[in-house]
């Protein structure tokens, strides 16, 4: 029971953090002047700041479960005594915990400075949300390595969990841009058209990043095999997790060559129904597969590939014994 709320709390950590970042950095390189003003296309006010408030809750959730998991107390409520000492100043994961709390209540405050000025605010919360995002990255498996080569995993997993925030964040936005009620007039259809081409150039940097990265992950984890380790629900889970990200590609190259197109086509045409409908279905798939990707990295990273590796090792040996 604790390893799946563990889990859950992992993924919604994971994706709310994605988000916050990802809503960010989209406004700012894909919309222009006023268009970043909260309301004008997207209500930047109620998203960061829930994204910012919920990640604060998440985060308290987080080290309560952290504490009760290195103290052995069975109830909650004794968890005071344990809380300050052991974890905050006792680990780097309390550390970070600290600093991701920190950056997402300015993350709040700077949000709500939107209307006056816009800009800055995005920048601000873009950078406090890459903070608080990169601090997931001592949660998962860079903390156990030592020396350089725990400093070259961390910096590969921020730029992996940067990438997919960026990926995630964009993915969310196109879902806000297609909704019935949001493209009720041709302005809102050509802004949908216009922040489709221009994610095309931020798109190929993403899939470059999390494609370096994910093979530098994988070879700081397991090293460079893959008979042992498909052998293991980490191998199992970490190849169901690249076919749905080859999936996702796909689907990217299909918006990316076919579907903006024909949306482009169609505006000059005067009827974009059939295109929007297209892209809707399109993004909605793409979403769908992004969100079961996030929940897998989220219990990835409660799995030990190696002590796995050494489990199945051991029943296979003690199968060859028997016979």
């Amino acid at each position: 029971m604790s390893d799946s709320i563990n889990i859950a709390l992992r993924f919604a950590l994971y994706l709310d953090l994605m988000l916050l970042f990802g809503l960010a950095i989209f406004g700012l390189y894909s919309l222009r002047g006023k268009e970043r003003v909260s309301g004008a296309v997207f209500n930047f006010e109620s998203l960061l700041f829930g994204a910012a408030f919920v990640g604060v809750l998440l985060s308290l959730a987080a080290m309560l479960l952290l504490a009760k998991a290195m103290s052995g107390v069975s109830e909650f409520m004794e968890l005071h005594h344990h809380i300050f000492e052991m974890v905050l100043t006792g680990t780097d994961v309390g550390l970070t915990w600290m600093v991701r709390i920190a950056v997402l209540i300015l993350a709040g405050i700077a949000v709500t400075l939107n209307k006056r000025f816009p800009t800055l605010s995005l920048w601000a919360v873009t950078v406090f949300g890459a903070i608080a995002l990169a601090t997931l990255a001592w949660t998962g498996h860079g903390a156990m390595d030592e020396g350089n080569r725990r400093y070259i995993h961390f910096t590969s997993d921020i730029l992996h969990l940067l990438a997919a925030g960026g990926w995630m964040g964009a993915l969310a936005a196109f879902a806000l841009l297609l909704r019935a009620k949001g493209l009720n007039g041709g302005q809102e259809v050509r802004t949908l058209s216009r922040v489709l081409t221009g994610f095309e150039s931020a798109g190929a940097l993403i899939v470059v990043i999390l494609s370096i990265t994910g093979i530098a992950n994988y070879l700081f984890i397991v090293g460079p095999t893959l008979d042992e380790v498909m052998l293991t629900n980490y191998g199992m889970l970490l190849f169901l997790k690249v076919l749905l990200f080859a999936g996702m590609i796909i689907l990217a190259t299909l918006n990316r060559f076919h579907l903006s197109p024909l949306l482009a086509r169609s505006i000059k045409e005067g009827d974009h129904v059939v295109a929007v409908n297209a892209l809707r279905r399109s993004m909605t798939l793409e979403f769908s597969v992004a969100i079961v990707i996030v929940c897998l990295v989220a219990w990835l990273g409660t799995l030990s590939p190696e002590m796995q590796m050494d489990i199945e090792m051991k029943m296979d040996m003690s199968t060859m014994q028997s016979q």
